[in-house]
């Protein structure tokens, strides 16, 4: 729920602070489940000094089948938000559409092809985000009805009393958190690096936890959340707490050109206006959101 050649695969950018630093360091692999593949090299997003492709089109950057985020279809949750940033500015909604791989951002925003990208971290500076509209995290998934119900966090005594078979996206903060705890015996990797064209790991860990192959899936929570809402089965989703060492939860905005800075505050006015209204298409998409004192929010706020 997560800069991004290695930010959706490895975030590369720089922070003013070693704080800011070791934040970044941690968001990567959460982004990278949040983007796809990588993003490739940042490119030059100064030339030109446009601020916007077409003034009456809301041109929008996104993965063509990276659900539940987007496809080219407008099923996923960025596709809605877009649709109800164009009515609020009253333009016509268009896409330019590329896979979440090596360089994204180069072929689409710097390209001047499209004006933002609908989900992006606080703290990098591959592109200038805005404020954030919503936070998430990672998340604990368990069938439901098992010994594992009302298991929430990774120090649960259970995990300890039983070896039980933990999925987990390689070099994600989780992965952290179960080493803390002394649990990465019981790991089935899931590769971080995949073509989402063709592939997808939190498909195949969902499958194996509903097939019971595994019996916890540790997942990005907007993933693991939509997942949940269409498995087969029925699945627990519990937000992970954060873990001294190893960051949880994250902020996530939208992503412009450094040089529009008129349409970075336009959109930052319509998310302080529209905060409820966003929230709730999260919501629906079952991504588990957290307020800053990091409580769960299950309304609109």
């Amino acid at each position: 729920m997560i800069g991004f050649n290695t930010c959706r695969r490895s975030l590369t950018a720089l922070f003013l602070s070693i704080c800011a630093a070791a934040s970044f360091v941690a968001a990567a692999p959460s982004l990278a489940q949040h983007m796809g593949p990588d993003f490739g090299a940042k490119g030059d997003d100064s030339q030109g000094s446009i601020e916007l492709v077409d003034p009456k089109t809301l041109r929008v950057c996104a993965d063509p089948n990276n659900l539940p985020f987007s496809n080219d279809k407008g099923e996923g949750f960025e596709n809605r938000i877009a649709e109800f940033l164009a009515k609020k500015l009253g333009k016509a909604l268009a896409y330019s559409y590329y896979p979440g791989a090596t360089g994204f951002v180069r072929n689409t925003l710097n390209a001047h092809l499209c004006d933002v990208i609908l989900g992006m971290p606080q703290g990098n500076d591959l592109v200038q985000p805005t404020n954030p509209y919503y936070r998430t995290t990672h998340a604990i998934v368990t069938r439901a009805g098992t010994a594992l119900d009302g298991v929430k966090a990774l120090d649960d005594p259970r995990l300890k009393e039983k070896r039980y078979r933990i999925g987990l996206v390689a070099n994600t903060p989780p992965g952290n958190v179960l080493a803390m705890n002394g649990l990465m015996a019981s790991v089935k990797p899931y590769a971080l690096m995949v073509d989402t064209r063709v592939e997808s790991s939190s498909a195949a860990m969902i499958h194996d936890l509903e097939k019971g192959d595994i019996d916890i899936a540790l997942l990005w929570g907007p993933i693991a959340g939509w997942y949940a809402k269409h498995s087969s089965e029925k699945l627990n989703v519990a937000p992970l707490p954060e873990t001294p060492g190893a960051r949880m939860a994250f902020r996530i905005g939208f992503g412009v050109r450094h040089s529009d800075q008129n349409f970075k505050r336009e959109l930052n006015t319509l998310i302080a206006q529209n905060k409820a209204d966003l929230e709730r298409i999260l919501l629906d998409y079952g991504v588990p959101l957290l307020d800053e004192q990091g409580h769960p929010i299950t309304v609109a706020q």
